[in-house]
């Protein structure tokens, strides 16, 4: 049996898993990186990191985003996910930023006389277990498959 040489370095908890619908099957993954207002230390705070995690993790949940993994370091979060496609990237990260900047404000003394928690902007990137080119490489096998079928 032909092995994937990169599945030594996934995890298992994080192998792709295909999602279904009537009329998908999709399997969209995105690593998030954003960063709070003036990249403030707040994860410095006790209980911050922790309760940041807790209310994304549930609004998440609601908006049907499976949470792979999720990090927050001192002055950034990492945040990697398998999400629908019928939800939009920039959808998802303002309702996470909108809910968590509210609820955090409100519960941590510190942070109340922040205007805003988090800054705008974000950054987001595809992964999967499969490479571009591999992709691009089966399109054009299947182009040159079609071809030979009509001839």
């Amino acid at each position: 049996m032909k092995t994937n040489k990169t599945d030594d370095y996934i995890n298992p908890k994080y192998k792709n898993v295909y999602r279904h619908t009537r009329t998908t099957v999709s399997l969209l993954n995105y690593h998030f990186v954003f960063t709070p207002h003036y990249r403030r230390k707040i994860f410095a705070i006790p209980g911050v990191g922790e309760r940041v995690e807790q209310l994304i993790r549930e609004k998440s949940s609601a908006l049907d985003v499976e949470i792979l993994n999720f990090t927050a370091n001192v002055d950034h979060v990492h945040l990697f996910v398998n999400m629908p496609p019928t939800q939009g990237i920039p959808q998802y990260m303002h309702a996470i930023k909108g809910y968590s900047s509210k609820v955090i404000r409100e519960e941590f003394p510190q942070l109340q006389a922040m205007a805003a928690l988090w800054t705008r902007s974000y950054f987001v990137s595809t992964a999967g277990n499969i490479a571009s080119s591999t992709i691009q490489n089966y399109i054009d096998n299947q182009k040159k498959s079609e071809y030979k079928r009509r001839t």
